[in-house]
């Protein structure tokens, strides 16, 4: 079977089209990707800062939390 050859430019220009097409009807999906995102670096960050901080016990974990710290 031979296959279609397609112009790499042809094929960049339809993508991007697509692309474009689905952001601006699905706008949704950017915003939920980007705050995915967002989280993803705050956990990493959060558990950097943990990893180099101090050693706690459990009680005083327990009691941040009660405590809403």
């Amino acid at each position: 079977m031979v296959l279609p050859s397609v112009d790499e430019v042809v094929l960049k220009a339809l993508l991007k089209s697509a692309l474009i097409e689905v952001l601006e009807e699905r706008s949704d999906l950017l915003r939920d990707v980007l705050a995915e995102v967002m989280e993803d670096v705050a956990m990493v960050r959060a558990i950097q800062e943990g990893e180099s901080s101090g050693l706690v016990s459990r009680d005083e974990v327990f009691r941040a939390l009660e405590n809403g710290a």
